[in-house]
Protein backbone atom coordinates (compact mmCIF):
# COMPACT_ATOMS: atom_id res chain seq x y z
CA UNK A 1 0.00 0.00 0.00
CA UNK A 2 2.82 2.36 0.94
CA UNK A 3 4.49 1.54 -2.38
CA UNK A 4 1.34 2.66 -4.28
CA UNK A 5 1.22 5.93 -2.30
CA UNK A 6 4.89 6.58 -3.08
CA UNK A 7 4.30 5.82 -6.77
CA UNK A 8 1.30 8.16 -6.95
CA UNK A 9 3.31 10.95 -5.29
CA UNK A 10 6.14 10.42 -7.77
CA UNK A 11 3.70 10.38 -10.69
CA UNK A 12 1.96 13.56 -9.56
CA UNK A 13 5.30 15.35 -9.19
CA UNK A 14 6.24 14.37 -12.74
CA UNK A 15 2.80 15.42 -14.04
CA UNK A 16 2.94 18.82 -12.29
CA UNK A 17 6.19 19.55 -14.16
CA UNK A 18 4.16 19.27 -17.37
CA UNK A 19 1.95 22.16 -16.22
CA UNK A 20 4.82 24.63 -16.68
CA UNK A 21 4.85 27.26 -19.44
CA UNK A 22 7.43 25.31 -21.48
CA UNK A 23 4.62 22.95 -22.48
CA UNK A 24 1.91 24.00 -24.93
CA UNK A 25 -1.57 24.93 -23.72
CA UNK A 26 -3.31 21.81 -25.03
CA UNK A 27 -0.80 19.54 -23.27
CA UNK A 28 -1.19 21.42 -19.99
CA UNK A 29 -4.98 21.13 -20.15
CA UNK A 30 -4.82 17.38 -20.81
CA UNK A 31 -2.40 16.79 -17.93
CA UNK A 32 -4.57 18.89 -15.60
CA UNK A 33 -7.59 16.78 -16.57
CA UNK A 34 -5.73 13.57 -15.70
CA UNK A 35 -4.60 14.97 -12.36
CA UNK A 36 -8.16 15.88 -11.43
CA UNK A 37 -10.16 13.04 -12.99
CA UNK A 38 -8.26 9.90 -13.97
CA UNK A 39 -5.73 8.53 -11.50
CA UNK A 40 -5.22 5.20 -13.31
CA UNK A 41 -4.49 6.85 -16.69
CA UNK A 42 -2.28 9.40 -14.92
CA UNK A 43 -0.16 6.58 -13.48
CA UNK A 44 0.10 4.76 -16.82
CA UNK A 45 1.07 8.03 -18.56
CA UNK A 46 3.77 9.08 -16.07
CA UNK A 47 4.94 6.09 -14.00
CA UNK A 48 8.01 5.60 -16.24
CA UNK A 49 9.78 7.07 -19.25
CA UNK A 50 9.58 5.44 -22.66
CA UNK A 51 12.74 3.43 -23.24
CA UNK A 52 14.40 1.90 -26.29
CA UNK A 53 13.39 -1.76 -26.49
CA UNK A 54 13.68 -4.23 -29.36
CA UNK A 55 11.87 -1.75 -31.59
CA UNK A 56 13.15 1.54 -30.18
CA UNK A 57 10.81 4.10 -28.64
CA UNK A 58 7.19 2.95 -28.93
CA UNK A 59 4.01 3.75 -27.07
CA UNK A 60 0.46 5.01 -27.07
CA UNK A 61 0.13 8.58 -28.31
CA UNK A 62 -0.88 11.11 -25.67
CA UNK A 63 0.50 13.32 -22.91
CA UNK A 64 3.01 12.01 -20.36
CA UNK A 65 6.52 10.67 -20.05
CA UNK A 66 5.31 7.17 -20.95
CA UNK A 67 3.54 8.33 -24.13
CA UNK A 68 4.50 9.29 -27.66
CA UNK A 69 4.20 13.08 -28.00
CA UNK A 70 6.12 16.17 -29.09
CA UNK A 71 8.09 16.29 -25.85
CA UNK A 72 9.12 12.66 -25.54
CA UNK A 73 10.11 12.69 -29.24
CA UNK A 74 11.90 16.02 -28.73
CA UNK A 75 13.79 14.77 -25.68
CA UNK A 76 14.78 11.55 -27.43
CA UNK A 77 16.04 13.53 -30.41
CA UNK A 78 17.96 15.97 -28.22
CA UNK A 79 19.60 13.02 -26.48
CA UNK A 80 20.37 11.46 -29.87
CA UNK A 81 21.82 14.77 -31.09
CA UNK A 82 24.07 15.08 -28.05
CA UNK A 83 25.27 11.52 -28.49
CA UNK A 84 25.94 11.96 -32.21
CA UNK A 85 28.13 14.99 -31.47
CA UNK A 86 30.13 12.94 -28.98
CA UNK A 87 30.49 9.92 -31.27
CA UNK A 88 31.33 11.83 -34.44
CA UNK A 89 33.17 14.86 -33.07
CA UNK A 90 35.82 14.48 -35.78
CA UNK A 91 33.34 14.95 -38.66
CA UNK A 92 32.79 18.35 -40.26
CA UNK A 93 29.17 17.41 -40.97
CA UNK A 94 27.05 14.79 -39.21
CA UNK A 95 24.30 13.49 -41.50
CA UNK A 96 21.04 11.74 -40.68
CA UNK A 97 18.00 10.56 -42.62
CA UNK A 98 14.37 10.42 -41.45
CA UNK A 99 11.47 8.36 -42.78
CA UNK A 100 7.92 7.86 -41.54
CA UNK A 101 4.91 5.61 -42.07
CA UNK A 102 1.17 6.11 -42.52
CA UNK A 103 0.24 6.43 -38.85
CA UNK A 104 -1.52 9.41 -37.39
CA UNK A 105 1.04 12.07 -36.43
CA UNK A 106 3.91 10.27 -38.19
CA UNK A 107 4.68 13.18 -40.52
CA UNK A 108 4.41 15.61 -37.59
CA UNK A 109 6.81 13.56 -35.43
CA UNK A 110 9.21 13.25 -38.39
CA UNK A 111 9.23 17.02 -38.86
CA UNK A 112 9.75 17.57 -35.12
CA UNK A 113 12.68 15.16 -35.21
CA UNK A 114 14.17 16.99 -38.20
CA UNK A 115 13.78 20.33 -36.43
CA UNK A 116 15.58 19.21 -33.28
CA UNK A 117 18.40 17.51 -35.19
CA UNK A 118 18.92 20.51 -37.47
CA UNK A 119 18.70 22.92 -34.52
CA UNK A 120 21.65 21.02 -33.10
CA UNK A 121 23.70 21.50 -36.25
CA UNK A 122 23.03 18.06 -37.70
CA UNK A 123 22.22 17.72 -41.40
CA UNK A 124 18.91 15.94 -42.15
CA UNK A 125 17.60 14.15 -45.22
CA UNK A 126 13.82 13.97 -44.79
CA UNK A 127 11.76 11.76 -47.09
CA UNK A 128 9.12 13.78 -48.95
CA UNK A 129 6.39 11.18 -48.35
CA UNK A 130 5.85 8.03 -46.34
CA UNK A 131 8.38 5.27 -47.04
CA UNK A 132 9.01 1.68 -45.92
CA UNK A 133 11.25 1.28 -42.89
CA UNK A 134 13.76 -0.89 -44.81
CA UNK A 135 14.25 1.94 -47.31
CA UNK A 136 15.36 4.09 -44.38
CA UNK A 137 17.98 1.43 -43.58
CA UNK A 138 19.10 1.47 -47.21
CA UNK A 139 19.19 5.27 -47.37
CA UNK A 140 21.54 5.56 -44.38
CA UNK A 141 24.23 3.60 -46.19
CA UNK A 142 23.40 5.03 -49.62
CA UNK A 143 23.70 8.64 -48.38
CA UNK A 144 26.65 7.90 -46.07
CA UNK A 145 24.78 9.01 -42.94
CA UNK A 146 25.79 8.49 -39.35
CA UNK A 147 22.29 7.67 -38.12
CA UNK A 148 18.64 7.51 -39.12
CA UNK A 149 15.22 7.70 -37.53
CA UNK A 150 11.95 6.20 -38.71
CA UNK A 151 8.63 7.18 -37.17
CA UNK A 152 6.55 4.02 -36.97
CA UNK A 153 4.89 1.64 -34.54
CA UNK A 154 5.13 -1.16 -37.08
CA UNK A 155 2.06 -3.43 -36.76
CA UNK A 156 0.75 -2.07 -33.45
CA UNK A 157 -2.87 -0.82 -33.14
CA UNK A 158 -3.74 2.69 -34.33
CA UNK A 159 -3.30 4.29 -30.88
CA UNK A 160 0.44 3.66 -31.04
CA UNK A 161 3.36 5.38 -32.68
CA UNK A 162 7.08 4.91 -32.36
CA UNK A 163 10.57 6.16 -33.01
CA UNK A 164 13.28 3.78 -34.20
CA UNK A 165 16.91 4.85 -34.28
CA UNK A 166 19.36 3.34 -36.76
CA UNK A 167 23.14 3.57 -36.76
CA UNK A 168 25.60 4.21 -39.56
CA UNK A 169 25.67 0.54 -40.62
CA UNK A 170 21.93 0.75 -41.42
CA UNK A 171 20.95 -1.49 -38.52
CA UNK A 172 18.80 -0.57 -35.54
CA UNK A 173 20.79 0.61 -32.55
CA UNK A 174 22.08 -2.04 -30.17
CA UNK A 175 24.39 -1.92 -27.15
CA UNK A 176 26.18 0.23 -26.27
CA UNK A 177 24.50 2.93 -28.41
CA UNK A 178 20.93 2.24 -27.20
CA UNK A 179 21.81 2.60 -23.52
CA UNK A 180 24.10 5.54 -24.18
CA UNK A 181 21.38 7.46 -26.01
CA UNK A 182 18.96 6.78 -23.15
CA UNK A 183 21.62 8.05 -20.75
CA UNK A 184 21.86 11.26 -22.76
CA UNK A 185 18.07 11.61 -22.73
CA UNK A 186 17.95 11.06 -18.98
CA UNK A 187 20.43 13.89 -18.46
CA UNK A 188 17.83 16.30 -19.88
CA UNK A 189 16.07 17.55 -16.74
CA UNK A 190 13.92 20.24 -18.37
CA UNK A 191 12.12 20.49 -21.68
CA UNK A 192 13.78 23.90 -22.05
CA UNK A 193 17.01 22.00 -22.77
CA UNK A 194 15.48 20.65 -25.99
CA UNK A 195 16.19 22.86 -28.99
CA UNK A 196 13.02 22.81 -31.11
CA UNK A 197 14.06 25.77 -33.33
CA UNK A 198 14.90 23.98 -36.57
CA UNK A 199 17.32 25.17 -39.25
CA UNK A 200 15.66 24.79 -42.66
CA UNK A 201 19.03 25.16 -44.36
CA UNK A 202 20.09 21.86 -42.85
CA UNK A 203 16.97 19.90 -43.90
CA UNK A 204 16.87 18.42 -47.43
CA UNK A 205 13.88 16.66 -48.96
CA UNK A 206 14.63 13.32 -50.66
CA UNK A 207 12.53 10.76 -52.50
CA UNK A 208 12.57 9.46 -56.07
CA UNK A 209 16.35 9.16 -56.48
CA UNK A 210 16.65 6.94 -53.40
CA UNK A 211 13.65 4.88 -54.58
CA UNK A 212 15.39 4.19 -57.91
CA UNK A 213 18.60 2.98 -56.28
CA UNK A 214 16.73 0.88 -53.76
CA UNK A 215 14.59 -0.81 -56.44
CA UNK A 216 17.61 -1.43 -58.68
CA UNK A 217 19.35 -3.21 -55.82
CA UNK A 218 16.24 -5.31 -55.20
CA UNK A 219 16.08 -6.34 -58.84
CA UNK A 220 19.66 -7.58 -58.52
CA UNK A 221 18.53 -10.15 -55.92
CA UNK A 222 16.46 -12.10 -58.44
CA UNK A 223 18.12 -15.45 -59.15
CA UNK A 224 15.82 -16.73 -61.91
CA UNK A 225 14.72 -13.95 -64.30
CA UNK A 226 14.21 -16.35 -67.22
CA UNK A 227 11.73 -18.37 -65.14
CA UNK A 228 9.87 -15.19 -64.12
CA UNK A 229 9.45 -14.38 -67.80
CA UNK A 230 7.70 -17.73 -68.25
CA UNK A 231 5.50 -17.11 -65.19
CA UNK A 232 5.01 -13.36 -65.57
CA UNK A 233 1.21 -13.78 -65.41
CA UNK A 234 1.33 -15.32 -61.94
CA UNK A 235 -1.74 -13.99 -60.15
CA UNK A 236 -0.65 -12.04 -57.07
CA UNK A 237 -3.02 -10.25 -54.70
CA UNK A 238 -1.18 -7.59 -52.71
CA UNK A 239 -2.38 -5.26 -49.94
CA UNK A 240 -0.36 -2.66 -48.02
CA UNK A 241 -2.98 -2.56 -45.21
CA UNK A 242 -3.18 1.24 -45.58
CA UNK A 243 0.60 1.55 -45.20
CA UNK A 244 3.89 2.39 -46.85
CA UNK A 245 4.13 -0.61 -49.17
CA UNK A 246 1.43 0.88 -51.38
CA UNK A 247 3.80 2.24 -54.03
CA UNK A 248 7.12 0.39 -53.82
CA UNK A 249 5.93 -3.21 -53.50
CA UNK A 250 3.94 -3.09 -56.79
CA UNK A 251 6.82 -1.21 -58.44
CA UNK A 252 9.33 -3.82 -57.27
CA UNK A 253 7.14 -6.70 -58.49
CA UNK A 254 6.76 -5.02 -61.87
CA UNK A 255 10.52 -4.38 -62.06
CA UNK A 256 11.17 -8.10 -61.64
CA UNK A 257 8.70 -8.86 -64.41
CA UNK A 258 5.45 -9.78 -62.67
CA UNK A 259 2.58 -8.34 -64.70
CA UNK A 260 -0.52 -9.53 -62.88
CA UNK A 261 -0.56 -7.79 -59.50
CA UNK A 262 -4.13 -7.48 -58.19
CA UNK A 263 -4.89 -4.70 -55.70
CA UNK A 264 -7.36 -4.39 -52.84
CA UNK A 265 -8.44 -0.79 -53.59
CA UNK A 266 -9.96 -0.07 -50.17
CA UNK A 267 -6.64 -0.94 -48.49
CA UNK A 268 -4.53 1.07 -50.92
CA UNK A 269 -5.87 4.15 -49.12
CA UNK A 270 -3.22 5.61 -46.81
CA UNK A 271 -4.96 5.96 -43.46
CA UNK A 272 -3.55 5.86 -39.93
CA UNK A 273 -6.90 4.71 -38.54
CA UNK A 274 -6.60 1.47 -40.55
CA UNK A 275 -10.38 1.48 -41.15
CA UNK A 276 -10.71 -1.92 -42.86
CA UNK A 277 -8.87 -3.99 -40.22
CA UNK A 278 -9.05 -4.43 -36.47
CA UNK A 279 -5.25 -4.44 -36.39
CA UNK A 280 -2.82 -3.85 -39.31
CA UNK A 281 -0.77 -6.87 -38.31
CA UNK A 282 -0.16 -9.47 -41.07
CA UNK A 283 0.48 -12.04 -38.33
CA UNK A 284 -3.26 -11.91 -37.59
CA UNK A 285 -5.46 -13.81 -40.03
CA UNK A 286 -8.21 -11.18 -39.84
CA UNK A 287 -5.90 -8.61 -41.44
CA UNK A 288 -5.80 -10.69 -44.64
CA UNK A 289 -9.56 -11.22 -44.97
CA UNK A 290 -10.18 -8.70 -47.75
CA UNK A 291 -7.14 -9.87 -49.69
CA UNK A 292 -8.21 -13.50 -49.36
CA UNK A 293 -11.67 -12.61 -50.64
CA UNK A 294 -10.12 -10.85 -53.62
CA UNK A 295 -7.90 -13.89 -54.26
CA UNK A 296 -10.91 -16.21 -54.33
CA UNK A 297 -12.68 -13.90 -56.76
CA UNK A 298 -9.66 -13.81 -59.07
CA UNK A 299 -8.32 -17.35 -58.45
CA UNK A 300 -4.97 -15.89 -57.45
CA UNK A 301 -1.92 -18.06 -56.71
CA UNK A 302 -0.44 -15.90 -53.97
CA UNK A 303 -1.70 -13.37 -51.40
CA UNK A 304 0.68 -10.92 -49.70
CA UNK A 305 -0.03 -8.30 -47.03
CA UNK A 306 2.55 -5.93 -45.57
CA UNK A 307 2.29 -4.06 -42.28
CA UNK A 308 2.14 -0.23 -42.10
CA UNK A 309 5.91 0.31 -42.32
CA UNK A 310 6.44 -2.55 -44.81
CA UNK A 311 9.03 -4.54 -42.95
CA UNK A 312 6.83 -7.61 -42.33
CA UNK A 313 4.77 -9.60 -44.79
CA UNK A 314 2.09 -12.24 -44.33
CA UNK A 315 1.27 -14.63 -47.17
CA UNK A 316 -1.38 -17.12 -48.21
CA UNK A 317 -0.97 -19.79 -50.88
CA UNK A 318 -2.99 -22.60 -52.46
CA UNK A 319 -2.61 -25.74 -50.37
CA UNK A 320 -2.61 -29.36 -51.57
CA UNK A 321 -6.42 -29.17 -51.84
CA UNK A 322 -6.36 -25.98 -53.91
CA UNK A 323 -7.64 -23.90 -50.98
CA UNK A 324 -6.05 -20.68 -49.82
CA UNK A 325 -4.06 -21.23 -46.63
CA UNK A 326 -2.20 -18.64 -44.59
CA UNK A 327 1.38 -19.62 -43.83
CA UNK A 328 3.14 -18.63 -40.65
CA UNK A 329 6.47 -16.82 -40.49
CA UNK A 330 8.52 -19.96 -40.00
CA UNK A 331 6.98 -21.61 -43.04
CA UNK A 332 7.49 -18.57 -45.26
CA UNK A 333 11.10 -18.22 -44.08
CA UNK A 334 11.77 -21.90 -44.78
CA UNK A 335 10.34 -21.64 -48.30
CA UNK A 336 12.27 -18.47 -49.09
CA UNK A 337 15.61 -19.67 -47.73
CA UNK A 338 15.25 -23.14 -49.28
CA UNK A 339 14.54 -21.54 -52.67
CA UNK A 340 17.52 -19.19 -52.49
CA UNK A 341 19.94 -21.88 -51.37
CA UNK A 342 18.73 -24.33 -54.01
CA UNK A 343 19.15 -21.75 -56.76
CA UNK A 344 22.55 -20.61 -55.53
CA UNK A 345 23.64 -24.26 -55.57
CA UNK A 346 22.17 -24.91 -59.02
CA UNK A 347 24.11 -21.93 -60.39
CA UNK A 348 27.36 -22.98 -58.75
CA UNK A 349 27.43 -19.94 -56.45
CA UNK A 350 27.87 -21.83 -53.17
CA UNK A 351 31.55 -21.79 -52.22
CA UNK A 352 31.31 -22.93 -48.61
CA UNK A 353 31.67 -19.37 -47.35
CA UNK A 354 27.98 -18.43 -47.26
CA UNK A 355 25.64 -18.20 -44.30
CA UNK A 356 22.10 -17.53 -43.14
CA UNK A 357 20.89 -16.07 -39.84
CA UNK A 358 17.81 -16.75 -37.73
CA UNK A 359 16.70 -15.81 -34.23
CA UNK A 360 16.64 -18.19 -31.26
CA UNK A 361 12.83 -18.44 -31.36
CA UNK A 362 12.68 -19.16 -35.09
CA UNK A 363 12.22 -22.70 -36.41
CA UNK A 364 15.20 -25.06 -36.32
CA UNK A 365 14.04 -26.16 -39.77
CA UNK A 366 16.00 -23.21 -41.21
CA UNK A 367 19.20 -24.51 -39.61
CA UNK A 368 18.55 -28.01 -41.01
CA UNK A 369 17.99 -26.63 -44.52
CA UNK A 370 21.21 -24.61 -44.34
CA UNK A 371 23.18 -27.63 -43.12
CA UNK A 372 21.85 -29.74 -46.00
CA UNK A 373 23.28 -27.20 -48.47
CA UNK A 374 26.61 -26.86 -46.65
CA UNK A 375 25.75 -23.30 -45.64
CA UNK A 376 26.59 -21.99 -42.16
CA UNK A 377 23.83 -20.69 -39.92
CA UNK A 378 23.92 -18.37 -36.93
CA UNK A 379 21.41 -17.77 -34.15
CA UNK A 380 20.80 -14.34 -32.67
CA UNK A 381 18.56 -12.88 -30.01
CA UNK A 382 15.02 -11.94 -31.00
CA UNK A 383 14.93 -8.72 -33.01
CA UNK A 384 16.24 -8.13 -36.50
CA UNK A 385 18.78 -5.62 -35.18
CA UNK A 386 20.80 -8.61 -33.98
CA UNK A 387 20.69 -10.20 -37.43
CA UNK A 388 21.93 -6.87 -38.82
CA UNK A 389 24.75 -6.87 -36.27
CA UNK A 390 25.79 -10.38 -37.34
CA UNK A 391 25.92 -9.19 -40.97
CA UNK A 392 28.10 -6.28 -39.84
CA UNK A 393 30.43 -8.60 -37.90
CA UNK A 394 30.93 -10.90 -40.89
CA UNK A 395 31.05 -8.21 -43.57
CA UNK A 396 33.95 -8.76 -45.93
CA UNK A 397 34.69 -12.27 -44.65
CA UNK A 398 31.56 -14.30 -45.44
CA UNK A 399 28.60 -13.91 -47.81
CA UNK A 400 25.17 -13.33 -46.33
CA UNK A 401 22.40 -14.99 -48.35
CA UNK A 402 19.30 -14.50 -46.23
CA UNK A 403 17.88 -14.23 -42.73
CA UNK A 404 14.50 -14.64 -41.11
CA UNK A 405 12.50 -14.53 -37.93
CA UNK A 406 9.22 -16.18 -37.02
CA UNK A 407 7.44 -12.83 -36.72
CA UNK A 408 7.09 -12.48 -40.52
CA UNK A 409 10.36 -10.61 -41.10
CA UNK A 410 12.88 -11.69 -43.77
CA UNK A 411 15.88 -10.26 -45.60
CA UNK A 412 18.04 -11.24 -48.55
CA UNK A 413 21.18 -9.41 -49.62
CA UNK A 414 23.10 -7.01 -47.40
CA UNK A 415 22.31 -3.57 -48.81
CA UNK A 416 19.46 -3.31 -46.29
CA UNK A 417 20.15 -4.09 -42.63
CA UNK A 418 16.64 -4.75 -41.37
CA UNK A 419 13.75 -7.03 -42.23
CA UNK A 420 12.40 -5.93 -45.58
CA UNK A 421 8.89 -6.70 -46.82
CA UNK A 422 9.58 -5.16 -50.25
CA UNK A 423 12.46 -7.57 -50.83
CA UNK A 424 10.46 -10.39 -49.25
CA UNK A 425 7.43 -9.81 -51.47
CA UNK A 426 9.38 -9.99 -54.71
CA UNK A 427 11.38 -13.06 -53.66
CA UNK A 428 8.35 -14.88 -52.28
CA UNK A 429 6.61 -14.14 -55.59
CA UNK A 430 9.64 -15.56 -57.40
CA UNK A 431 9.58 -18.63 -55.13
CA UNK A 432 5.89 -19.14 -55.94
CA UNK A 433 6.55 -18.70 -59.65
CA UNK A 434 9.35 -21.28 -59.47
CA UNK A 435 7.00 -23.81 -57.88
CA UNK A 436 4.37 -23.15 -60.54
CA UNK A 437 7.00 -23.51 -63.26
CA UNK A 438 7.51 -27.04 -61.93
CA UNK A 439 3.78 -27.74 -61.89
CA UNK A 440 3.50 -27.32 -58.13
CA UNK A 441 2.06 -24.89 -55.63
CA UNK A 442 4.15 -23.20 -52.95
CA UNK A 443 2.40 -25.48 -50.43
CA UNK A 444 3.61 -28.51 -52.39
CA UNK A 445 7.12 -27.16 -52.03
CA UNK A 446 6.60 -26.84 -48.28
CA UNK A 447 5.56 -30.48 -48.00
CA UNK A 448 8.65 -31.44 -50.02
CA UNK A 449 10.78 -29.59 -47.45
CA UNK A 450 9.04 -31.41 -44.59
CA UNK A 451 9.58 -34.84 -46.14
CA UNK A 452 13.27 -34.08 -46.64
CA UNK A 453 14.12 -32.30 -43.38
CA UNK A 454 11.34 -33.23 -40.94
CA UNK A 455 7.93 -31.76 -40.21
CA UNK A 456 8.37 -28.76 -37.91
CA UNK A 457 5.28 -27.08 -36.52
CA UNK A 458 5.27 -23.87 -34.50
CA UNK A 459 2.78 -21.75 -32.65
CA UNK A 460 2.94 -18.40 -30.88
CA UNK A 461 0.83 -17.67 -27.82
CA UNK A 462 0.77 -14.06 -26.58
CA UNK A 463 -0.66 -13.17 -23.19
CA UNK A 464 -1.48 -9.46 -22.88
CA UNK A 465 -1.24 -7.68 -19.51
CA UNK A 466 -1.81 -3.91 -19.62
CA UNK A 467 -0.25 -1.15 -17.49
CA UNK A 468 1.95 -1.31 -14.42
CA UNK A 469 0.00 -4.22 -12.89
CA UNK A 470 0.37 -6.16 -16.10
CA UNK A 471 4.10 -5.51 -16.17
CA UNK A 472 4.40 -6.97 -12.67
CA UNK A 473 2.29 -10.03 -13.62
CA UNK A 474 4.57 -10.73 -16.59
CA UNK A 475 7.65 -10.38 -14.41
CA UNK A 476 6.17 -12.82 -11.87
CA UNK A 477 5.38 -15.35 -14.61
CA UNK A 478 8.97 -15.28 -15.90
CA UNK A 479 10.35 -15.59 -12.34
CA UNK A 480 8.21 -18.65 -11.68
CA UNK A 481 9.39 -20.51 -14.79
CA UNK A 482 13.00 -19.44 -14.20
CA UNK A 483 13.18 -20.36 -10.52
CA UNK A 484 10.80 -23.34 -10.46
CA UNK A 485 11.04 -25.13 -13.83
CA UNK A 486 8.98 -28.33 -14.17
CA UNK A 487 10.73 -31.71 -14.33
CA UNK A 488 8.48 -32.91 -17.16
CA UNK A 489 6.12 -31.26 -19.63
CA UNK A 490 3.44 -33.29 -21.39
CA UNK A 491 5.12 -36.50 -20.22
CA UNK A 492 8.49 -35.51 -21.70
CA UNK A 493 11.56 -34.94 -19.54
CA UNK A 494 12.99 -31.43 -19.54
CA UNK A 495 16.52 -31.91 -20.94
CA UNK A 496 18.01 -28.44 -21.38
CA UNK A 497 17.26 -24.97 -20.05
CA UNK A 498 18.69 -22.00 -21.94
CA UNK A 499 18.57 -18.93 -19.71
CA UNK A 500 19.67 -15.98 -21.81
CA UNK A 501 19.37 -13.63 -18.86
CA UNK A 502 22.03 -15.63 -16.99
CA UNK A 503 23.76 -16.45 -20.31
CA UNK A 504 23.90 -20.07 -19.19
CA UNK A 505 22.61 -23.42 -20.43
CA UNK A 506 21.80 -26.06 -17.82
CA UNK A 507 21.96 -29.70 -18.93
CA UNK A 508 19.50 -31.48 -16.62
CA UNK A 509 20.94 -34.91 -17.45
CA UNK A 510 24.63 -34.20 -16.74
CA UNK A 511 23.92 -31.17 -14.52
CA UNK A 512 26.67 -29.32 -16.38
CA UNK A 513 26.39 -25.64 -17.24
CA UNK A 514 27.51 -24.02 -20.49
CA UNK A 515 28.02 -20.40 -21.41
CA UNK A 516 25.70 -18.82 -24.00
CA UNK A 517 27.70 -16.50 -26.25
CA UNK A 518 24.94 -14.03 -26.90
CA UNK A 519 24.08 -10.73 -25.20
CA UNK A 520 21.99 -10.84 -22.04
CA UNK A 521 18.23 -11.01 -22.65
CA UNK A 522 15.16 -11.92 -20.64
CA UNK A 523 14.47 -15.10 -22.59
CA UNK A 524 14.02 -18.63 -21.26
CA UNK A 525 13.95 -21.82 -23.35
CA UNK A 526 12.99 -25.37 -22.38
CA UNK A 527 14.09 -28.27 -24.62
CA UNK A 528 12.24 -31.57 -24.12
CA UNK A 529 13.36 -35.13 -24.78
CA UNK A 530 11.21 -35.47 -27.94
CA UNK A 531 12.79 -32.36 -29.53
CA UNK A 532 10.02 -29.96 -28.55
CA UNK A 533 11.18 -26.43 -27.77
CA UNK A 534 9.36 -23.88 -25.62
CA UNK A 535 10.59 -20.27 -25.57
CA UNK A 536 9.23 -17.46 -23.44
CA UNK A 537 10.02 -13.78 -23.31
CA UNK A 538 8.32 -10.50 -22.46
CA UNK A 539 7.80 -8.36 -25.56
CA UNK A 540 10.13 -5.40 -25.89
CA UNK A 541 7.49 -3.29 -27.65
CA UNK A 542 4.07 -4.35 -26.32
CA UNK A 543 2.49 -5.17 -22.93
CA UNK A 544 2.60 -8.91 -23.41
CA UNK A 545 4.57 -12.08 -22.73
CA UNK A 546 5.18 -14.36 -25.70
CA UNK A 547 5.39 -18.15 -25.64
CA UNK A 548 6.85 -19.87 -28.71
CA UNK A 549 6.18 -23.59 -29.21
CA UNK A 550 8.04 -25.77 -31.69
CA UNK A 551 7.45 -29.49 -32.17
CA UNK A 552 8.62 -31.84 -34.90
CA UNK A 553 8.40 -35.38 -36.24
CA UNK A 554 9.23 -37.34 -39.36
CA UNK A 555 7.05 -37.06 -42.47
CA UNK A 556 7.89 -40.25 -44.36
CA UNK A 557 5.53 -39.66 -47.27
CA UNK A 558 3.38 -36.83 -48.55
CA UNK A 559 0.17 -38.77 -48.00
CA UNK A 560 0.75 -38.63 -44.23
CA UNK A 561 0.85 -34.84 -44.13
CA UNK A 562 -2.57 -34.27 -42.56
CA UNK A 563 -2.15 -37.08 -40.03
CA UNK A 564 1.23 -35.79 -38.81
CA UNK A 565 -0.01 -32.19 -38.91
CA UNK A 566 -2.91 -33.04 -36.60
CA UNK A 567 -0.65 -35.02 -34.29
CA UNK A 568 1.78 -32.10 -33.93
CA UNK A 569 -1.08 -29.66 -33.43
CA UNK A 570 -2.38 -31.84 -30.60
CA UNK A 571 1.10 -32.00 -29.06
CA UNK A 572 1.27 -28.21 -28.85
CA UNK A 573 -2.21 -28.10 -27.27
CA UNK A 574 -1.06 -30.60 -24.66
CA UNK A 575 2.12 -28.65 -23.87
CA UNK A 576 0.10 -25.45 -23.35
CA UNK A 577 -2.30 -27.30 -21.11
CA UNK A 578 0.57 -28.80 -19.10
CA UNK A 579 2.13 -25.36 -18.57
CA UNK A 580 -1.23 -23.88 -17.48
CA UNK A 581 -0.54 -20.50 -19.11
CA UNK A 582 -3.79 -19.66 -20.91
Amino acid sequence: MEENVDLLTQVKNKAHAWLQEEYDKQTREQVKHLLENDEKELIDAFYKDLEFGTGGLRGIMGVGTNRMNTYTVGSATQGLSNYLHKQFADLDRIKTVIAYDSRNNSRFFAEQTAKVLSANGIYVYLFDQLRPTPELSFAIRHLNCQAGVVITASHNPKEYNGYKVYWEDGGQIIAPHDKNIIHEVQKITSISEVNFEGDDQKIQSIGAEVDREYLNNIKGLSVNPEMIERQKDLKIVYTPLHGTGVHLVPQALEKLGFQNVIHVPEQDQINGDFPTVHSPNPEEHAALEMALKKAEQTQADLVMATDPDADRVGIAVRNHKGELEILNGNQAAALLINYLLSQWKQRGKLTGNEYIVKTIVTSELLADIAEAYGVDHYDTLTGFKYIADKIKQLEGTKTFIAGGEESYGYLAGDFVRDKDAVISCVLLAETTAFAKDQGKSLFDQLIDIYTEHGFFKERLLSIVRQGKEGEEAIRHMMDQFRNNPPDTINGQDLMLIHDYNKQKTLDLISHLRYKINLPKANVLQFLLKDGSKISMRPSGTEPKIKFYFSVNDRLSKREDFEKVDQMLEKRIDQIIEALNIK
